[in-house]
């Protein structure tokens, strides 16, 4: 309905369930490069470039990235694609818009999982009660800033960008999968782009004018993994999430992890999904 052209990546036969990815910030579909692999042989799985990222379409006015407009594009996607429910996956703030959506739309959603974000009630909660992930979310408030934070990423050759993943800091730890020399260049292409950072950034400057949320419940089975040593949400939100979930509710927390965690982990990230999958039709059965 938006009348915005949409870019995604599939894998996986026509007609069979839909899986589709939500990725973060500063992302685009290839981080979901493990999972497209992964889980073709039995679903039609397609990692979006979300409104303003990579190869989708960018509306220039910030006002249409507000969170109402982002859960619009994933109804709209899902019946462009033919579909009228989907196993949704979410990281980071692509997780963001996946709560939403499942707590939207749940008629849509039969399954949802979800990396390194917790609901988002509970991030606005805990965020007023804890100065620490206030702080570790101080970029929120940076990025309210009209085009000085896209400027911040292009010095040095885009050294933040880089660092984001690789640094000792917030990167990919020394038992993740680091991200290759090749990685690195195609998320060097993709932000490099006249003006491909003001999208991104974007979403984060309508907010404040969303939240906090009038519903909140979850009704589909639910998995949340998380990376311990993310350095940007702290895993104490994780454990509160449950109270939001009214079905089943699986946490897996990865001690060792980044908060890239379907690069960093991808086969662990894989089969916890699998099992998470797999246990529900079980169940459904029973």
């Amino acid at each position: 309905d938006s009348g915005l052209r949409f870019h995604y990546v599939a894998a996986g036969e026509r007609g069979k369930p839909l899986m589709l990815l939500l990725h973060g910030f500063p992302e685009f579909w290839y981080s979901w490069r493990h999972q497209l692999r992964e889980f073709k042989s039995e679903y039609r799985v397609v990692a979006l470039d979300l409104r303003g990222y990579g190869e989708t379409d960018a509306p220039p006015h910030k006002e249409s990235y507000k969170l109402d407009c982002l859960i619009a594009d994933i109804k709209d996607i899902l019946e462009s694609l033919g579909y009228n429910k989907c196993v949704l996956i979410g990281h980071d703030w692509g997780g963001m818009i996946a709560w939403l959506v499942a707590i939207c739309y749940p008629e849509m959603v039969t399954k949802l999982i979800v990396v390194n974000f917790p609901h988002p009630s509970v991030f606005t909660e805990y965020i007023l009660r804890h100065p620490s992930q206030l702080i570790k979310s101080g970029y929120y408030f940076f990025f309210q800033m009209p085009w000085f934070p896209e400027f911040m990423f292009t010095l040095n050759d885009f050294k933040v960008l880089k660092s984001l993943f690789t640094s000792q800091a917030t990167g990919i730890g020394r038992k993740g999968c680091r991200l290759t020399a090749e990685d690195i260049e195609a998320y060097l292409y993709v932000f490099s782009q006249p003006g491909a950072l003001t999208g991104p950034i974007n979403h984060y400057r309508t907010i404040f004018s969303c939240l906090p949320l009038q519903h909140h419940e979850v009704i589909m089975p639910t998995l949340l993994l998380w990376g311990e040593r993310d350095a940007f949400m702290e895993v104490e939100m994780a454990e509160i999430t449950r109270i939001y979930v009214k079905n089943h509710f699986r946490l897996t927390i990865l001690s060792e992890a980044s908060h890239w965690l379907q690069q960093d982990q991808p086969d662990i990230v894989n089969k916890l999904i699998w099992t998470f999958l797999k246990e529900e039709t079980k169940r459904k059965r029973e």
